[in-house]
C-alpha cells in the first residue's frame, strides 16, 4: 500500500486549504483513514479519520473547520481545511489503517504554515 499526500503549503490565518492523500495497493475493505499532524514541540496528533463503516471523528480543535471525506472511485482521502489559524501548522500525514492486518500505512508528510 502506497499513500502520496498533496497540497499542502503556506496561507493566512481565516485561509482554506485541501489535501489529497491518493492510495494505491490492496487495503482490506475494514479500514480506516484519516490525517494526522506533527507539529514542532508537539506529540503527533490525529486530525481527522473516516472509517470504513462511515464513522468520522475529529479533533476538538478543527470540529466544525476541517472536513474528511473519501472518493472510493479516485481511491483518495480528502481534507478540507477552512478557517485555517496558525495553530494548524504542522506536517500532515495521511493514514490508513488496515483492521484484518492491524497494520498502519503512512503517506509522506505535507506541510501546512499559517501565518497570522
Amino acid at each position: 500500500v502506497q499513500l502520496q499526500a498533496s497540497g499542502g503549503g503556506s496561507v493566512q490565518a481565516g485561509g482554506s486549504l485541501k489535501l489529497t492523500c491518493a492510495h494505491s495497493g490492496p487495503i482490506f475493505e475494514m479500514n480506516i483513514m484519516g490525517w494526522y499532524r506533527w507539529a514542532p514541540g508537539k506529540e503527533r496528533e490525529m486530525v481527522a479519520t473516516v472509517s470504513s463503516g462511515g464513522t468520522f471523528r475529529y479533533t476538538e480543535t478543527v470540529r466544525g473547520r476541517f472536513t474528511i471525506s473519501k472518493d472510493s472511485a479516485k481511491n483518495t482521502v480528502l481534507l478540507q481545511m477552512n478557517s485555517l489559524m496558525p495553530e494548524d501548522t504542522a506536517v500532515y500525514y495521511c493514514n490508513v489503517f488496515d483492521s484484518r492486518l492491524q497494520r498502519n500505512y503512512w503517506g509522506q508528510g505535507t506541510q501546512v504554515t499559517v501565518s497570522s
